[in-house]
């Protein structure tokens, strides 16, 4: 009775207030609530769905690839049950989800809807083209695959766009599947069949195979060695069917290495059934991008006044939720009870909505703002979804946030928690480690998440309890370390100083707390105390080994505070060490006669003798005279050193101070050898700790570094902080030996690039437990050794030895292994995986028989690891260095093994019990097997040995590897990677195993395969501290004890963070159902709105496919009951890699007023993803980034698509690309003359390439990081050759100069061409309309409808007065789709060219948030870097400006040298005085009588401008200046100005700039062009400014406008042109807008 009485009210209330709005509302017509709707759509066309699904699926694992395509090969190709995309999509769903765990299912649900592997099939459809276009056919219907477009494909898209390499092949002569095997392609079976009945006879070597790559799906069954077999096709076709089948039994034959690449030809959509082809006939809608409309605050009025004419409907928008609360009213309930009332009550609810808009409130309102809305958030029934509907409609729900009674313990809660971190700071944890939240973005996320998922599959299915893998999952791995410090404390190392005992320091202080007083920047701290050992390890007979004695005793002449030492050896003698296998016992039995023409053992033996007999001093001293006479000498050119330098040099530093003549005892110490065994001692010091192949370098403190002064004052300054810290935390005081200290605590005793890498080469890890669930049982089958008497115990470190039993190399890592354990380690086991060349004889076969048996029967035996050694020993002398006659050899071998088991107490009966020959066949298939593993799983090629700790993989190809480098590894590994994983393992309650089960082996295999799992995931090793925050009342806790994912994160709901992240925690909460704990954590005291804007984060949902035909439509942003009267502007906020730009755009999206739009209810706009970016960051060792350097990008074929030039900045640069397989080359000319790419680690063997391939699979871009190094010879020479230091730079220029070498190749360009008709800069042009002369080059830029406007009526301006060739540049970011149709056509007309040019801002530049700013920002910040590098000088034009003069004239302008070449500011209107800033104050201080410039035209001489780095020195300035919120205000401006210190400008003749705000009436008539500046006295409209201020201005709108109205086949608002003195009516209505200053 209650609930009808309520509902009869309600209803009351509802009526009366529809009344009231119908009497109150006149027109309301035009009052209806109009909505916004935008979505982005893929350049490429659609990818089918049922090939994305295999590919998600093979990202899990690539067994689970070919399983879901047996599955799918077996489903009925009807139609059947699915009636519908979404029926599609459910089957699709049903069949991956059954391979796959219930957590893992639930995200491949969300990827696929999202679309994520799309990209994938991008790429092999580039190369699949690739494929055909290698064999053209012989009809013309596909000739040279240009024709193989889509057929919404036209021949120009083509050419306007050479990035787009993954457009859909046509299908081939109508075959829709194909075979490539490198030398054919096969679009038969038949012909497949044959071929493979006799693949050698088609001459397979004659064809290059075709290349694989790491994403490629290859079949289980093949084998390694075999030829490949490419399949391209498309899973649910027959002619698919039919191959599979054939390559399947193939491959399990050993016939072939079988490869599919999915890809599904254009034309074959018919016979994929109905299913295989949903996907592929839309275009594809992407998500996971947020959406703005925000409130625009204007004082100018900046629209355009011509009315949009006509719409352009798109497919329905959604309907609007009715569900969400308007007001305290659901208005679904109220429908449902009272639908006969329904336009009534849908009225009175579009009342409620645009009644409660609001972009001000009172300060006494804001106050609690933050906090009410926290309290509103937890107190909701459903918190995440309140806290995404607060922040994404702030405007329309603040009013009654703000009206909301605030309960006291939530505030006290936050303000508690603000005492331990900033109020407004927002953070997110995922399982314990930080995510960077301004880079995250959906893609990431699931990646993270499905990374943690599938880590936690794989662990329960090792039988680990959920408690466990939770525990496992949120360690954070400790940081990366590069702290090695390789332990050198040794009787070798001579020291030259010692700060604590040297007279020369005693009047230094000694107390160590000094090291904590501030002092001056680079000012040193003298301290008497051996605090930095800066210890040489050289050859004192090369070159750089001198040069470092040099700069050492320089530095210690000048009082350095730091104690020096150097480590001697001998190149020579390490090298004679390395031949021999690092057999260390036989060299030194070699004759005497080869070390007596080592030179660096003789300066190393009198060198010692003088330090002996007459004190280090003077053995220093006289390796500074063997230099100075070395440099000295006349005869040697080459810098070398000859035997006669060493002994004067000998002579006259002993001569004072001998009491014998210094040549008797130097004849007396060459033929005694003295000391002759100390130096090769040294040398074997050097040997053993692994860094003689460094040539010379420095060890601070033990830190390995290269031997540079650079390095040295770098390395101190580094190492400084380190010991301040533990000075002010009194871990080093005044007794402490800090060399002790810091080698004791991370000292190594041996340093090998290839196991300590450096920051930028990562080591290779790969998971073991995926390989042992997939059901390999290699690795089950192996059996360990172990150290003397620590069999029981459990090793958290396994290494794992690929061996090739047929090599030197080879034997020599197995004995290495066993030396290892004879050695001792406690904490690790050794398994050995065998493999041999397939002409294995048989000893081999049977050592690896012997080895086997061993470790199965014996490895607990105490002599075992002596018996294997003695074995391997013999096996070698008399197998791998000659080879007898393989009868006698095999008997004698397996005597030998039987007389060596009895002597080591083994007994032999386990030897003698399997016949060698009967085996033989089995052990080759063995060592095949295993073979095929390595490769498979670690990559590792037949005859690569390798060592695998614990997942890790260490290729042995370069150097000698020692049982020491087993020792660092252990260590290295251990400590990094596995300590914190063996305590949470040991600490497991196993239940529900057989106790039987649970040895010592059982706990080591676990911690191998956790922790090889675990080095697999990349996340950050920074964590925070969550729970010392109260989440009692201000914070929302969701808790799944089953999930093992945990969010832990602290949320300003009221930021941008918080609005894209509220919509991210509902997509996991939906989805993964992790447990989350999140601190709301909003401003305290708000003083102005945080928000100002409307949001949507577009999230795909199984709503995106439809229920009723075949079509996908893809997720969009809706924005229901937007606010009719404000002035919107439309922000996309998108993935950092993604370039977009609109396509479809009948309204200005910068000046969105709902009011306008007439019947139409929502203003649409779609958007393209236009391209990706790469960027990287390019670095040459130990020297500043080689800015300057041109980088080329494209495919095989095209090696040239886009280019650009590496920045100072960071070494920094980008490209644009489309997903594909890349190459990166340097672009030809002064870049490849001078550099080479370096690949690879230190380890000796660096690859020196040319290109870089680089592969773009998925939505989320690439880092790239580059490291480059100079040709021989060319190291001192110069990248850019400055014009000025080139005496013929304008002949050069002109001919062969780098410069001109740009002209040759740069056609191409950082932004990717959209048209580019012609060569930029040819000298003399005809160009169209009879245009002559040299090309001027105009750049430009504008955003919104109105400033599009002003653009044509400039281009026409900069027309009618010249008659040379133009051409336009626009940056394309924020051009309309109107504006971008129009302009083709107006070129043609007019006879012009254009470019359309874009750059992604870099992600370390301080962003700016304002539209507005960022366009200021691009006129100047990346000038170097957005056009091509051809292009030598461009002038800068407003698109506000009406030029009355040939700019060729300003073009041809000499400016002196100058990179930039601005107009200063007139000052001849005196009522302007007051606004005259820089009269004054800061900016007259600052300019010191230069003038101040104005930003609205402007040269510049790129050639120049890149010489003198002007733009990276504009991007620091501005990187300093711009996190100041009060400077720059006039960014464009400001910028160049501040920094005309550094980057000079030339002040142009005044005429060329005249603006009637600044410059007064009494120059305009010899004004050149003319601006409209803003007039901050009067704030005069744009539009009606113009039409007063110039003359022909309405003439020139009118041509401007006519044309437009011509080409998009619209009619003019008023066909005459308007005289200039009047002004429209309706623009004096509308005057309330514009945004602030000079664009």
């Amino acid at each position: 009775m209650e609930t009808r009485f309520r509902s009869r009210l309600c209803i009351l209330i509802v009526l009366a207030c529809v009344i009231f709005c119908g009497f109150t509302s006149v027109g309301a017509q035009n009052r209806r609530p109009k909505n916004v709707q935008a979505a982005i759509r893929a350049k490429w066309s659609g990818t089918p769905l049922l090939l994305e699904a295999g590919e998600l699926l093979s990202k899990e694992s690539k067994n689970l690839f070919w399983e879901f395509f047996d599955d799918w090969l077996h489903v009925a190709k009807t139609g059947g049950d699915s009636h519908s995309a979404k029926d599609c999509l459910k089957k699709i769903l049903k069949h991956g989800s059954s391979l796959l765990s219930e957590t893992l299912s639930s995200l491949f649900e969300f990827s696929l809807t999202l679309r994520s592997a799309s990209p994938r099939l991008v790429l092999y459809r580039q190369l699949a083209e690739e494929s055909l276009s290698s064999f053209p056919l012989g009809d013309d219907s596909y000739s040279n695959n240009v024709n193989g477009l889509d057929a919404s494909e036209t021949l120009e898209t083509i050419k306007l766009d050479p990035l787009l390499v993954g457009i859909n092949p046509r299908s081939p002569g109508g075959k829709c599947c194909w075979v490539d095997t490198g030398g054919a392609l096969f679009f038969d079976v038949a012909e497949l069949l044959l071929w493979l009945q006799r693949p050698n006879e088609l001459g397979v070597d004659s064809f290059q195979q075709p290349e694989l790559y790491d994403f490629d799906h290859i079949h289980f069954d093949s084998n390694i060695m075999s030829p490949v077999a490419i399949l391209y096709g498309a899973l649910g076709t027959n002619c698919f069917k039919e191959f599979h089948v054939t390559l399947v039994q193939a491959a399990k034959e050993g016939k072939v290495k079988y490869v599919v690449r999915p890809v599904l030809p254009s034309g074959c959509e018919a016979e994929v059934g109905l299913c295989g082809a949903v996907g592929a006939r839309d275009s594809l809608n992407l998500g996971g991008y947020g959406v703005e409309l925000a409130l625009k605050n204007m004082e100018y009025k900046a629209i355009d006044d011509s009315t949009v004419k006509k719409g352009v409907t798109l497919e329905d928008p959604r309907t609007e939720d009715l569900s969400q609360e308007v007001r305290g009213f659901i208005f679904s309930k109220m429908l449902e009870r009272k639908p006969e009332l329904t336009s009534e009550i849908m009225a009175f609810r579009d009342y409620l909505m645009s009644s409660t808009i609001s972009d001000t409130l009172d300060v006494w309102e804001l106050k609690d703002l933050g906090h009410q809305t926290a309290q509103r958030i937890v107190q909701a029934s459903d918190p995440l979804q309140s806290m995404q509907e607060i922040s994404q409609n702030f405007p329309s729900v603040v009013s009654s946030l703000s009206r909301m009674k605030l309960n006291d313990s939530v505030k006290d809660e936050i303000i508690a928690n603000q005492r331990m971190i900033p109020p407004g700071k927002s953070l997110m944890a995922l399982n314990g480690a930080l995510i960077n939240i301004e880079d995250i973005d959906l893609y990431l996320l699931i990646d993270l998440i499905h990374r943690e998922l599938s880590l936690a599959d794989q662990f329960s299915k090792l039988k680990i309890p959920q408690g466990t893998v939770r525990k496992l999952l949120s360690t954070v791995t400790p940081p990366e370390s590069d702290m090695f410090r390789v332990d050198f404390r040794s009787s070798h190392v001579h020291y030259l100083n010692n700060l604590e005992e040297d007279a020369m320091y005693r009047r230094w202080r000694s107390n160590i707390n000094d090291i904590l007083m501030p002092v001056f920047p680079g000012q040193l701290r003298y301290i008497r105390k051996n605090l930095f050992h800066a210890v040489y390890v050289l050859d004192p007979a090369t070159v750089c080994g001198l040069q470092s004695i040099d700069m050492i005793t320089t530095f210690y002449e000048n009082s350095f505070p730091m104690r020096f030492g150097v480590i001697l050896y001998s190149t020579q003698f390490i090298k004679k060490i390395e031949m021999s296998g690092g057999e260390l016992h036989s060299s030194s039995l070699e004759h005497d006669s080869e070390i007596e023409d080592d030179k660096s053992i003789l300066i190393i033996r009198l060198f010692i003798y003088i330090k002996e007999n007459h004190g280090t001093q003077t053995a220093f001293q006289f390796l500074s005279n063997v230099n100075r006479l070395r440099i000295e000498s006349a005869e040697s050119t080459d810098d070398a050193l000859e035997m006669h330098h060493i002994e004067e040099a000998f002579v006259e530093t002993v001569l004072p101070k001998a009491k014998s003549p210094p040549q008797e005892v130097l004849l007396k110490l060459q033929k005694e050898s003295t000391f002759k065994e100390l130096s090769e001692e040294s040398s074997l010091f050097v040997f053993k700790l692994g860094v003689g192949k460094l040539q010379c370098c420095l060890l601070m403190n033990g830190l390995v570094l290269d031997s540079s002064e650079e390095a040295l004052i770098n390395a101190m300054n580094d190492e400084l902080p380190r010991i301040q810290e533990q000075v002010y935390y009194g871990q080093i005081n005044s007794h402490t030996d800090v060399l002790d200290k810091f080698l004791s605590e991370n000292g190594v005793s041996r340093y090998n690039p290839q196991i300590i890498v450096d920051g930028k080469a990562k080591p290779r890890f790969i998971s073991l437990a995926s390989s042992i669930l997939g059901g390999e049982s290699v690795l089950n089958d192996i059996n360990y050794l172990h150290s003397p008497e620590t069999v029981d115990n459990v090793k958290p470190v396994t290494h794992l030895l690929a061996v090739d039993i047929t090599s030197k190399k080879g034997i020599k890592l197995l004995r290495e292994g066993i030396r290892y354990l004879i050695g001792g380690t406690k904490g690790a086991r050794v398994g050995v995986l065998f493999s041999a060349s397939q002409d294995a004889n048989l000893p081999s076969l049977l050592l690896v028989k012997t080895f086997e048996i061993t470790a199965a029967s014996y490895s607990h035996k105490k002599k075992v690891l002596e018996f294997l050694d003695q074995a391997c020993s013999f096996y070698e002398h008399n197998y791998i260095v000659r080879s007898p006659t393989s009868a006698e050899s095999t008997q004698a071998f397996i005597n030998k093994v039987y007389e060596l088991a009895e002597a080591n107490e083994l007994s032999s009966k386990a030897y003698k019990s399997s016949p060698p020959e009967a085996s033989a066949q089995e052990l080759r298939e063995h060592l095949n097997k295993v073979a095929q593993f390595l490769y498979r799983q670690f990559g590792i090629a037949s005859g690569v040995n390798a060592v695998i700790t614990n997942g890790r993989v260490t290729s042995l190809d370069a150097g000698v590897f020692l049982s020491h480098d087993l020792h660092l590894l252990e260590s290295v590994e251990f400590k990094h990677r596995i300590k914190h994983i063996v305590q949470i393992i040991e600490e497991v309650n196993w239940q529900g195993l057989d106790p039987d089960m649970l040895t010592s082996k059982y706990v080591s295999d676990i911690v191998m395969f956790v922790s090889s799992s675990m080095a697999t995931r990349d996340r950050s090793t920074e964590s925070a501290r969550f729970e010392v925050l109260n989440a009692q009342h201000s914070a929302v806790v969701l808790n799944n004890e089953n999930s093992s994912i945990h969010i832990d994160a602290v949320v300003d709901p009221l930021s941008p963070f918080g609005q894209k992240l509220s919509s991210l925690l509902r997509v996991l909460a939906k989805y993964v159902h992790p447990s989350m704990r999140i601190v709301l954590n909003p401003l305290s005291s708000l003083v102005d709105l945080p928000l100002k804007n409307y949001y949507r984060y577009v999230v795909p949902t199984m709503d995106d496919f439809s229920s009723t035909d075949y079509t996908v439509n893809g997720p969009k942003a809706f924005f229901a009951n937007m606010p009719l009267s404000k002035t919107l502007t439309m922000n996309l906020d998108v993935p950092e890699p993604w370039l977009v730009e609109p396509i479809i755009a009948v309204h200005d999206l910068d000046n969105i007023l709902l009011e306008n739009l007439g019947e139409t209810r929502t203003l649409q706009a779609v958007f393209e993803l236009e391209a990706l970016v790469l960027t990287g960051h390019c670095t040459e060792k130990d020297r500043d980034p080689p800015r300057g350097l041109q980088l080329i990008l494209g495919t095989k074929n095209t090696p040239h698509l886009v280019d650009t030039i590496v920045m100072a900045n960071l070494g920094y640069w980008q490209m644009k690309v489309s997903p594909g397989v890349w190459y990166l080359q340097l672009a030809p000319g002064r870049s490849s003359e001078l550099y080479l790419f370096r690949d690879g680690g230190d380890n000796g063997s660096q690859e020196k390439s040319l290109s870089k391939r680089i592969t773009i699979n998925d939505l989320r871009g690439k880092v790239v990081h580059l490291e480059v190094v100079k040709k021989k010879g060319k190291e001192h020479e110069k990248l850019l050759i400055s014009a000025d230091d080139d005496s013929h730079s304008k002949e050069k220029r002109g001919h062969n100069g780098w410069n001109s070498n740009f002209l040759k190749w740069a056609s191409g360009f950082i932004g990717g061409s959209e048209q580019s008709k012609k060569n930029n800069d040819s000298l003399v042009e005809h160009g169209k309309g009879g245009r002559l002369g040299k090309a001027i080059n105009i750049f430009s830029i504008a955003s919104g409808h109105l400033y599009e406007r002003f653009l044509k009526i400039m281009i026409l301006s900069v027309l009618k007065n010249t008659r040379r060739p133009v051409k336009f540049w626009f940056i394309k970011n924020y051009l309309s789709p109107q504006f971008k149709d129009v302009i083709p056509h107006m070129a043609q007309e007019y006879g012009f060219e254009y470019e359309l040019i874009t750059y992604k801002w870099p992600t370390w530049l301080h962003k700016q948030k304002e539209k507005q700013r960022i366009i200021w920002a691009y006129k100047i910040l990346f000038l170097d870097v957005i056009f091509p590098l051809s292009l030598e000088k461009v002038i800068f034009v407003d698109a506000d400006q009406v030029v009355r003069a040939d700019v060729g004239e300003l073009y041809d302008m000499d400016i002196k040298g100058r990179p930039l070449a601005y107009t200063p500011f007139c000052d001849n209107n005196k009522d302007m005085d007051g606004y005259r800033f820089w009269r004054q104050g800061f900016w007259k201080e600052h300019l010191r009588g230069r003038p101040y410039h104005i930003s609205a035209l402007y040269v510049v001489d790129l050639v120049k401008f890149r010489e003198t780095a002007a733009g990276d020195n504009l991007r620091v300035f501005y990187e300093t200046l711009s996190k100041d919120p009060n400077s720059l205000s006039n960014l464009d401006q400001d910028l160049p100005n501040y920094a005309q210190h550094t980057v000079p400008i030339f002040s142009l003749p005044q005429e060329w700039l005249w603006c009637e705000s600044w410059c007064g009436n009494a120059t305009k008539s010899r004004a050149k062009t003319i601006d409209l500046c803003n007039n901050p006295m009067t704030k005069e409209p744009k539009l009606k400014g113009a039409r007063r201020i110039v003359s022909e201005w309405t003439n020139l709108d009118f041509e401007a406008r006519n044309f437009t109205a011509k080409i998009l086949g619209d009619e003019l608002d008023n066909p005459e042109p308007v005289a200039s003195s009047e002004t429209s009516s309706n623009e004096s209505s509308s005057e309330d807008l514009e945004s602030k200053a000079e664009l």
